[in-house]
């Protein structure tokens, strides 16, 4: 699974999901996503009184945390 989260208006993403099966009977599923922030979680945010580089900042952590998430704990 490949996400990523586009900053600015600019910006893009070019990504390529490839899968590796070492099995003929291996079901497995693949994608790909990308986007900017959500508007309606930003306006949220923001209707609650915090500053639109705070709410900014609150969703890319909560992106980040999601991918963070997924790795577990890598005893690091």
């Amino acid at each position: 699974m490949s996400n990523a989260l586009l900053l600015s208006s600019t910006a893009t993403m070019n990504t390529k999901p490839e899968l590796e099966i070492y099995a003929d009977d291996v079901e497995c599923a693949h994608g790909a996503t990308t986007g900017q922030l959500n508007i309606e979680q930003l306006f949220y945010l923001r209707s609650r009184g915090i500053p639109e580089e705070e709410a900014t900042s609150l969703l890319v952590d909560a992106f980040i945390a999601e991918v963070l998430d997924g790795w577990g704990d890598l005893n690091v």
